[in-house]
């Protein structure tokens, strides 16, 4: 594996790719959960990803950061580049320290939300929030309490920076750990299924406050079910099954006109009253 940083510091120019991912392949023991998947990212856009369960949609997004360590291909989000052929895990699939190093470099150019909060239960709201960029990358705590403060207004929860998390709905959490993600000033915000294990009340405020974020100009690329959001908010979307990309474009091809009849049936068994 090797990593390319670029030294200067900056993010690509608005005309560059701000993510590519070539030839990118995943297994859990013999079964291989995606094939040869390449895609871009564009500065600015969001990029949804639907499939049915099991197509591999999680576990692509999580090698976006490498919380899932790819058996090959080559991921670059902004500066940094990793080629992940020919990395050996070892025992209990820890890599050596070098290796951990560059995988800790691409990670930092992304923020996760995940599917079930995994908000700290002993602290706060507040607290929550400034965890990375305290501990991780070292700001002053009173600069990451301004910052932490305005996110959590951003996203609707001024009123409960003090409260912890079992004081709050999952629709609470789940913005908080938006707040969180966007607190440590990512080039690119990761959503794994963000509403799935909401009650269906709660979200739509969780996809307002993604509507908000894409249209400030976050980029973003997120696992979802929610066809409609992907319609409205998407500038790409990517249909995976079998592990592969079966139908890409903008989502008034791909889901509202799509080609392939994986793509079709797909949608049709999803969109089709129970």
């Amino acid at each position: 594996m090797s990593t390319q940083t670029d030294t200067t510091g900056g993010t690509p120019a608005a005309a560059d790719h701000l993510v590519e991912v070539q030839h990118l392949a995943k297994s859990f023991g013999d079964h291989e959960v995606i094939t040869d998947i390449s895609f871009t990212v564009d500065p600015g856009t969001v990029t949804c990803v639907i499939g049915p369960s099991g197509s591999g949609k999680t576990t692509l997004l999580r090698s976006l950061n490498a919380l899932e360590v790819p058996d090959r291909g080559v991921v670059r989000i902004g500066g940094t580049t990793v080629d992940f052929a020919g990395i050996n895990p070892g025992p209990r699939g820890r890599l050596p320290k070098p290796q951990r190093a560059e995988l800790m470099a691409l990670r930092r150019h992304s923020g996760m939300v995940f599917q079930a909060h995994h908000l700290f239960p002993h602290k706060t709201a507040l607290e929550n929030v400034i965890e990375g960029p305290v501990v991780v990358q070292g700001e002053s705590p009173a600069d990451a309490t301004a910052r932490a403060r305005e996110l959590l207004d951003k996203v609707g929860l001024a009123e409960h920076v003090d409260k912890y998390p079992f004081q709050l709905s999952g629709g609470q959490q789940q913005r908080v750990g938006i707040a969180r993600a966007l607190a440590i000033r990512p080039d690119l915000v990761l959503f794994d299924e963000p509403t799935s294990a909401l009650d269906p009340e709660l979200v739509g405020d969780v996809l307002g406050v993604m509507k908000t974020l894409a249209s400030e100009g976050w980029t973003m690329v997120v696992v979802t079910h929610e066809l409609r959001f992907a319609q409205q908010v998407a500038d790409q979307v990517l249909f995976i099954d079998g592990g592969v990309i079966v139908e890409q474009g903008p989502p008034q091809d791909v889901i509202a006109n799509p080609q392939h009849p994986r793509t079709r049936t797909f949608l049709t068994r999803l969109l089709e009253p129970i």
